[in-house]
């Protein structure tokens, strides 16, 4: 796959840049945050590093600006202590987050588990479109729409949709959405999976459906009235 680093860091860069280059990926590396925009478009890399602090324009700005114009997954790098900066990010597009300090093998796995969701369908998911109420959902396609207009997700938003609508009658925990999506070599934790539900559930609403998404508590989530 093709690696965007964004990192002011050389230290960080030269961590992971050999492991990530033993996995067979192709890297390229910014130093700051018009940099890594310009290499987006030049570069069009499946995955993107994206440190949160870096010079000339932040890491939440790029994040915003990348996800306009590319489906790219992006793995934000955090400091352990920016909570609000994940979750930010998150909102904002991001897929995922790593927080430093972070072991390199730990975020090559990640980039193998998202590469090996861009490869293959979810095994749930139906070929044929699925319609609840004004949602409509086309699998094949990677299209939802709500009373006919579309709803643009970010890839991470649409296969926590696909997985939940594929079996609308089951009550799906964290633990299978974590799996199912994000791959059982995944390292994060049950508040990524809460964020991306909220603004799947935040664009639907914004489209003029209802939320369709509910919350099964101490147990994860199904489809509303499936």
């Amino acid at each position: 796959m093709r690696v965007l680093i964004v990192e002011d860091s050389s230290e960080v860069v030269e961590t992971l840049r050999p492991v990530l280059l033993q996995d067979g990926h192709e890297v390229a590396v910014a130093d700051n945050g018009r940099a890594g925009l310009d290499l987006v478009s030049s570069f069009r890399p499946e995955v993107v590093l994206l440190d949160v602090v870096l010079p000339e324009i932040d890491g939440l700005e790029v994040c915003r600006r990348v996800r306009g114009s590319s489906d790219a997954h992006i793995i934000m790098l955090t400091s352990k202590d920016h909570e609000v900066d994940r979750v930010v990010g998150l909102s904002i597009g991001a897929d995922d987050y790593v927080t430093k300090p972070f072991y390199p093998r730990e975020v090559s796995a990640r980039i193998n588990a998202v590469g090996r969701r861009a490869r293959a369908p979810m095994a749930d998911s139906a070929s044929r479109e699925r319609v609840f109420g004004d949602l409509q959902i086309d699998p094949d396609a990677r299209r939802v729409t709500v009373a006919g207009e579309e709803v643009v997700l970010t890839k991470t938003e649409f296969d926590l949709l696909d997985t939940i609508t594929a079996r609308p009658k089951v009550v799906h925990t964290r633990e299978m959405l974590r799996e199912g999506v994000w791959g059982s070599d995944w390292f994060g934790d049950d508040h990524v999976v809460d964020v991306h539900i909220g603004n799947l559930r935040k664009k639907i609403d914004k489209a003029g459906g209802s939320s369709r998404i509910a919350t099964v508590r101490g147990v994860g989530f199904r489809l509303a009235g499936g």
